[in-house]
């Protein structure tokens, strides 16, 4: 999986790849789909929610930038794979799930694999989790309509947001860079995400 889709897509970063070989994606899937787990592609995680392809999580993770001293906040715990990637590259993990069942099965499976420099967290990921901040990086693994404020007001300066955004039928992953005269935008690539549901997101 690495090799031929992270590493042959243009992922350079030796941390990261390093990471996604150690954490044992297969765990993070249903049972039923272990066969599928190392495809380069998302598979569902059960209430409408995906873990998203070994690629976008590494690219996601590069633009991080991370080396390995950093406070991180991930929204979107989902199936508790990309926090686990992140555990693997920064030295704390905020997680923001909205779906209490998800992160009541990612926390035990974290906890099974010893990342235990994960905290996580059930709430509105796009009120961010304030009470930590400021964050060196923040990752949003959902799609959002646009950039939540709370998000930019906790990333510290010189930090990195990555982020999807765009409309329920596709988005641009972008990183946005916070440094004292303004933020600094940056395409990665087009993507489709689940939606980020929440006050300043996507809305019932």
């Amino acid at each position: 999986m690495v090799q031929d889709h992270v590493v042959a897509r243009g992922i350079t970063d030796p941390r990261v790849i390093e990471a996604l070989r150690k954490v044992p994606r297969h765990l993070f899937v249903e049972s039923a789909l272990a066969d599928r787990a190392y495809d380069d592609g998302p598979l569902p995680i059960g209430d409408k929610q995906t873990i998203s392809q070994p690629y976008i999580v590494a690219l996601m993770s590069q633009a991080a930038e991370l080396k390995g001293s950093e406070k991180v906040l991930e929204i979107g715990t989902g199936s508790g794979y990309q926090t686990a990637v992140l555990a693997e590259l920064a030295a704390n993990v905020f997680s923001v799930e909205k779906i209490r069942s998800l992160a009541v099965r990612a926390r035990a499976l974290l906890d099974e694999l010893s990342y235990y420099n994960v905290a996580i967290h059930v709430g509105d990921g796009t009120l961010g989790w304030f009470e930590h901040a400021p964050y060196a990086a923040i990752l949003v693994t959902a799609g959002s309509p646009g950039v939540p404020q709370p998000l930019i007001d906790q990333l510290a300066v010189g930090g990195r947001l990555i982020i999807p955004l765009g409309d329920e039928e596709g988005q641009v992953l972008k990183r946005i860079t916070r440094s004292e005269s303004g933020l600094l935008e940056e395409e990665l690539t087009e993507c489709r995400f689940v939606k980020l549901w929440g006050k300043y997101g996507w809305v019932d």
